[in-house]
């Protein structure tokens, strides 16, 4: 039974990733070593956030909502802008479509930020002898973050790569990108600020993910639009 939940809980976290990829024009164009590309960047970018925290940050013997740390964890945060903006536009890539380049990079992100924070957890216990819907939630989470991620991306193919786009639009391309970048702070402030519980949590980002997505959507369509 436990072996079982383990596969389960494994499917629900890194399953969606593999789907993704199969189920969209992204096989077809062999951008797998575009995401694995992207997944090394993400490495070497927690990495350096590893670092930042460890030298910013003081060892809090609360579990309270801190405003200036979280604050510094919000700065430290956007060090994944910067590894996202060095995987789009400073990688080599295959002669993909801009479409294509910032799904494979975002999806290798995502699977890399899955791997480094939820399989050693999920190995050790979604195996344990008493079930818990915490490794269920944890797969919803991480079902999340991968369209957060993709949302991200591209919006940062917008921003970075994307030259004749709407000047209207710019300011809410922007605004939307700080938003999902800044997504596990407003998730710590709900948990140790609001005293939230993992399952509204949870809910809260799988809706949050999909409004961003549509959003993303939406201004990624409008974007290329020929202009007037």
């Amino acid at each position: 039974m436990t072996v079982f939940h383990f596969f389960n809980c494994a499917i629900l976290t890194f399953g969606p990733h593999a789907v993704y990829y199969s189920a969209t024009p992204l096989s077809e164009y062999d951008t797998l070593g575009t995401s694995v590309k992207a997944a090394v960047v993400y490495l070497a970018t927690a990495l350096v956030k590893l670092i930042c925290l460890a030298t910013f940050l003081k060892v809090s013997e609360s579990d309270s909502f801190d405003p200036y740390q979280e604050f510094l964890k919000a700065l430290i945060g956007f060090i994944d802008v910067a590894g996202l903006y060095f995987a789009l536009t400073q990688l080599t890539h295959r002669n993909i479509s801009q479409n294509h380049k910032f799904q494979a990079v975002g999806l290798g992100w995502a699977f890399a930020d899955s791997v480094l924070h939820r399989l050693a957890p999920l190995w050790v216990g979604a195996r344990g002898l008493e079930f818990t819907w915490d490794y269920i939630l944890q797969g919803l989470e991480a079902n999340a973050n991968l369209v957060l991620s993709i949302s991200l991306a591209a919006l940062g193919s917008l921003m970075w790569l994307r030259k004749n786009k709407p000047k209207t639009l710019i300011p809410i391309i922007y605004l939307c990108a700080v938003i999902v970048a800044t997504m596990p702070s407003t998730t710590s402030y709900l948990r140790r600020g609001l005293g939230w519980h993992l399952p509204k949590v949870v809910g809260f980002e799988l809706f949050t993910s999909l409004v961003m997505a549509f959003i993303s959507w939406q201004l990624f369509a409008a974007c290329q639009r020929p202009s007037l």
